[in-house]
């Protein structure tokens, strides 16, 4: 849900790397005539010099008593801003906040359009938005949704009355868990946020997310009906031959792992399916996506690509053909090798330093889950490919990084009775969500209301409407663009 830096597959497990929102889904783990066609601002490669800039952000916006402040980063772009025009608030995600977007991207046709003004702000404790000396569990206690939007309503009030916007309307912008933000922006701060446009937004938080491999499931036989069954085909093999020790060595081989295979415990062979599965599941989550121009490597590996090598009989057996698309992944992303070491991971994830291997986003993201969200995206359901990554795999993780010892339950009900879940209270939130998205099980897919609009796009995956237009895009992706202009601009004049 969202939500900067692409972190390694081989170092960080696919939950962590929800759609790297971001980096590949918002800046950041994001709107005349009737129906008239988009096109791209003056080309997907017009120059457009973006500096860095730094607002001065309260530590914690719900205790008075405590005046600690640091600077949180923030990107313009005034290129088509005309006085009295809107302005437009892309909510950065989990990861680092990529300027690409302040030169590309839909939400700047509409910019171009309307005669806005563009930010972009970087969410707490990621990319260079240091709040704290440290990522400890005690710095980490300031890194919620919750202060997050705070951060986002304090800016733009200092904002609109320092660059005289108290009168202009602001519209929110976020993909994916930014995509939730913006609606939840929306929601809390009415006075401040005339519209957003909440993009493959989670808005339910839920601990147990077995439904996005059930979307997994069907996304690969939508392009190939055997896909699926290939893969668990595969999987189960995989599965079984774990039990073995005498298979480790080939295993090793057979999928390059970084050091020859050990499992001592469940939770050993849990990481090692997990990360295995990844593959799989980030290729379905941003299928024929248009990322490239944010310097994003492996786009043209999409599902008709894994399908067809699951189905080449040349390859050998399934498993084999499960091992292929693993290699292929490697050599795409220049990884030598994958390392499946559970023990590996947590010695990078329990590293508090804003240089260690887990502060590009994984270290904040995951303890975000264990405090708020939840979306584990586990095998607990019998509807989906894979199979050895229970709920509870994802629970020890809790623990083992954090030392959290309180109930996820709790505070996933927490966040859905701060937010509404589904049953959001408020007017001008479009929601849009691709069908091939895992992410749409958790979103908004149908109208609320007229003031609450779903729109649903077949055929799409992760913040497609999102990314720059181009001439292969599917006729109901564009269609899905004007929409939003469309609703966009009757908002605009209310």
């Amino acid at each position: 849900m969202a939500f900067a830096c692409e972190l390694s597959q081989n170092i960080l497990p696919l939950f962590i790397i929800i759609a790297l929102l971001s980096l590949l889904c918002v800046p950041g783990e994001a709107a005349f005539s009737r129906f008239l066609r988009f096109r791209s601002v003056s080309g997907s490669s017009w120059k457009y010099t973006v500096d860095e800039n730094w607002f001065v952000q309260r530590l914690d916006h719900f205790n008075g008593a405590d005046s600690r402040v640091w600077k949180q980063r923030y990107f313009v772009n005034d290129r088509f801003y005309r006085p009295g025009g809107p302005v437009f608030l892309m909510i950065g995600g989990e990861g680092p906040a990529n300027p690409s977007w302040m030169r590309n991207g839909t939400w700047l046709t509409y910019a171009e359009k309307f005669g806005a003004l563009c930010l972009l702000l970087e969410h707490r404790f990621y990319g260079k938005s240091h709040p704290t000396e440290d990522l400890s569990p005690e710095s980490l206690r300031f890194l919620s949704s919750r202060q997050a939007l705070a951060d986002l309503a304090h800016f733009r009030r200092v904002t609109a009355t320092s660059r005289g916007l108290t009168n202009n309307k602001w519209v929110a912008f976020g993909g994916s868990y930014p995509g939730s933000l913006a609606a939840w922006l929306r929601l809390k701060y009415p006075h401040l946020i005339h519209a957003s446009v909440a993009t493959s937004a989670p808005v339910y938080a839920t601990v147990n997310f077995p439904e996005y491999l059930e979307v997994v499931w069907r996304s690969l036989a939508a392009e190939t009906p055997e896909c699926p069954l290939l893969v668990k085909e595969a999987s189960d093999t995989l599965i079984a031959r774990l039990k073995d020790p005498r298979t480790y060595d080939n295993i090793t081989k057979d999928f390059r792992l970084c050091s020859k295979l050990q499992i001592q415990s469940d939770v050993d062979s849990a990481y090692l399916l997990e990360t295995l599965a990844g593959n799989f599941m980030d290729v379905v989550q941003y299928n024929e996506d248009n990322r490239a121009f944010e310097g994003v490597v492996g786009t043209n590996i999409t599902m008709k690509v894994l399908c067809r090598l699951m189905g080449d009989t040349t390859l050998g057996e399934p498993y084999h053909r499960y091992a292929a698309v693993a290699r292929l992944l490697q050599d795409t992303f220049s990884q030598s090798c994958t390392d499946v070491q559970y023990q590996h991971y947590l010695q990078d994830m329990r590293n508090i330093s804003w240089s260690g291997a887990g502060a590009g986003g994984g270290r904040q993201w995951v303890y975000q889950t264990c405090t708020e969200f939840g979306f584990y995206q586990s095998t607990d359901s019998p509807n989906q490919p894979f199979g050895g990554f229970p709920l509870p795999y994802y629970l020890q993780q809790c623990m083992d990084i954090y030392n959290l010892t309180s109930s996820v339950t709790d505070a996933v009900q927490q966040t859905n009775e701060e937010y509404g879940g589904y049953d959001i209270r408020t007017t001008r939130i479009i929601f849009p969500n691709g069908s091939i998205d895992p992410w749409h099980a958790l979103g908004v897919t149908r109208n609320i209301t007229n003031d609450l609009p779903a729109v649903f796009i077949k055929g799409t995956a992760h913040c497609a409407n999102m990314y720059p237009a181009r001439a292969e895009d599917l006729p109901q992706l564009t269609l899905a663009r004007d929409q939003i202009f469309l609703l966009l601009q009757k908002w605009l004049k209310e």
